[in-house]
């Protein structure tokens, strides 16, 4: 017990949670892209059976998009990235808007709005990485 009591101390830190490999927006973006493919794919076909399942998909996926901004907003990007990136805050918050329009939507320019969004989320994403 006291050989743990005085044992040095290690300092650790890290960016992130885990290993920043992690971390990469085209995670949200594959799935805002699944999204608009399906949007697109429903204004071409009428069966209800295919549009019911193509709604539920479209929804799963749209949720899945919003986990993925959501996590790279809480987890990944810390104060010195809001510091130099004023925007990503209200960036982020549009882009959960933008893909909760595209869930409740079968127009595909929402799920383009969505897709913009995150693209420009990842800019600054791989601009941080670089730093």
């Amino acid at each position: 017990m006291l050989s743990r009591l005085f044992a040095p101390t290690v300092k650790v830190s890290a960016h992130c949670d885990l290993p920043c490999g992690v971390y990469d927006p085209a995670q949200a973006r594959i799935e805002a892209e699944s999204v608009k493919a399906i949007q697109e794919k429903m204004a071409g076909n009428d069966d209800p059976h295919f549009q019911a399942r193509a709604t539920t998909i479209k929804e799963q996926r749209a949720e899945l998009a919003k986990h993925h901004v959501s996590v790279l907003w809480s987890d990944y990007f810390k104060p010195p990235h809001f510091e130099k990136y004023p925007e990503l805050h209200q960036l982020v918050n549009d882009t959960l808007k933008a893909l909760s329009a595209a869930k409740g939507s079968t127009d595909p320019a929402t799920g383009q709005k969505a897709l913009d969004y995150i693209a420009q989320i990842d800019k600054i994403f791989w601009e941080t990485k670089k730093a």
